[in-house]
């Protein structure tokens, strides 16, 4: 599938399966509950290093009999050969979307795209969406300078990053809400979005700089929303799911 079609794809789904659940949890058993409590609208699931690292590619396959879509969030970062394999296997796991960084260059995007436009996949699958991370939304001004020293400001990295991804063959990036509207600018209406540091109204801000509520992001031209501790620490994760797909659709 070409990446027009799989972005047009994925963008039809409807509200409740356009949030993905951050299975940040640090188990194969924990993710497997956590799961089967989002009930049958919780579409999209995030596996993450902690929990790829603690319960391995098995918890892919197990999530996946549970009729979830995978956000294998790994955000590769590595040398073209080893980004193209990486990518290559999260193909053949099934996975629907998955990550990399930006500043592994130019050449490690292209040859994960390559590797996902030619990649074996399970049967009734589409080849994963390969969505580049430009900066981490826990990022502030200050710290991106002390990793990266340059003239740009936060804002400059995160479009120039974007572009570069969406030139190297990338489907979307991984943003904040903030971000959108001068990525949109940039870039166009056809760039897939996924937008982390969401929070409900009045809800906590945890560990994000940066967060936004569902209906803004989705304003701002979000595709994807992902959400973690406003649905995993409720005490029903699937009606809190239901209710942040209802403020996606109509604020309030």
């Amino acid at each position: 599938m070409n990446r027009e079609k799989l972005i047009a794809h994925l963008r039809a789904l409807p509200a409740q399966r356009r949030i993905i659940t951050a299975l940040d949890v640090p188990g194969r058993q924990p993710a497997l509950d956590l799961a089967r409590r989002l009930g049958t609208g919780g579409g999209f699931v995030k596996v993450g290093l902690e929990l790829f690292s603690a319960a391995g590619p098995e918890v892919v396959t197990q999530l996946r009999a549970l009729d979830r879509n995978i956000f294998l969030d790994l955000k590769y970062h590595d040398i073209p050969n080893t980004v193209a394999s990486a990518a290559r296997r999260a193909a053949a796991m099934g996975a629907s979307l998955c990550t990399m960084h930006a500043q592994a260059g130019r050449g490690a995007m292209t040859a994960a795209a390559r590797a996902l436009a030619e990649a074996e996949v399970p049967a009734g699958a589409v080849r994963p969406a390969l969505l580049a991370v430009t900066v981490l939304t826990s990022l502030s001004e200050d710290e991106l300078q002390e990793t990266r020293p340059s003239d740009d400001t936060l804002d400059d990295a995160v479009v120039r990053l974007a572009r570069l991804a969406w030139d190297c063959g990338c489907d979307g990036v991984v943003c904040s809400a903030a971000d959108l509207p001068r990525l949109r600018a940039a870039l166009g209406p056809d760039i897939l979005t996924v937008t982390p540091g969401i929070r409900m109204p009045g809800g906590s801000t945890d560990d994000q700089h940066r967060i936004t509520t569902p209906r803004m992001a989705v304003e701002s031209g979000a595709d994807f929303l992902v959400v973690g501790r406003p649905i995993t620490k409720a005490d029903d994760p699937a009606a809190a799911l239901t209710a942040i797909a209802h403020h996606m659709e109509n604020g309030g």
